[in-house]
């Protein structure tokens, strides 16, 4: 695979956000170091991706299970120490794809792929990290478990199917506020002992930050429109 020329300027793109999450973190009076930036790549083609693997960008978010497979193993032989994360929906028939393949599901929304994952974790003997994802806003086209039923979820998660949760993630309603729903997801996080918070992305992530997040989920602002 040939060194890219960075047409699109990803490069500077990722160094302009890297620089912001810096400043976000400094004025919530966190270390930068302390946010992981998911930098999310879904729909882009792998030489739009491949500045970013080259300015030591490592750790990506994907939407599709299928599109990832077609352009990431070829990436992860070069960059072996790339961590991928599923951000989309995950159909119960894939999971063990995606935990043969994925290093973190950020998706975890019901019970019955709380059993398939299970399972596909027994059949593979390889564990991701696991986010439940929380539709703060009870928005009815979102997926999510809704927020007065997360503890109850988190309690069956780990005793009935005994799956180690690593953390939290949500996405707020588009046309709201998003500082009230990150400081519900860290609230629920808290009480249930999760630090892992998913929450942010292009348009918002330093109110996130500002609340709390451990990692920021971006592609526009990196990789430009789709």
């Amino acid at each position: 695979m040939a060194l890219s020329m960075d047409p699109s300027g990803v490069t500077t793109r990722l160094q302009a956000v890297r620089k912001l999450i810096g400043m976000a973190a400094a004025d919530a009076g966190r270390k930068a170091e302390e946010i992981t930036l998911v930098a999310v790549s879904k729909t882009f083609e792998a030489e739009h991706i491949l500045p970013a693997l080259e300015a030591g960008q490592r750790v990506f978010g994907e939407n599709r299970v299928q599109e990832a497979l077609g352009k990431w193993p070829a990436l992860k032989n070069r960059f072996s120490n790339v961590e991928l994360h599923l951000i989309g929906p995950l159909q119960t028939n894939k999971s063990l794809e995606v935990v043969q393949f994925f290093d973190v599901v950020e998706s975890l929304d019901r019970p019955k792929l709380a059993a398939s994952l299970a399972d596909a974790i027994q059949k593979a003997g390889r564990a991701p990290r696991l986010y439940v994802q929380v539709n703060t806003g009870a928005e009815p086209q979102k997926a999510g478990i809704l927020p007065e039923d997360t503890d109850a979820f988190l309690s069956r998660c780990r005793s009935e199917f005994h799956l180690d949760i690593s953390g939290l993630m949500c996405i707020p309603p588009a046309d709201q506020p998003p500082s009230p729903h990150f400081a519900l997801l860290q609230k629920i996080a808290a009480r249930n002992g999760l630090t892992t918070l998913s929450m942010g992305m292009s348009g918002d992530f330093a109110a996130a930050i500002q609340c709390g997040a451990s990692h920021v989920r971006i592609g526009s602002a990196i990789f430009g429109t789709r």
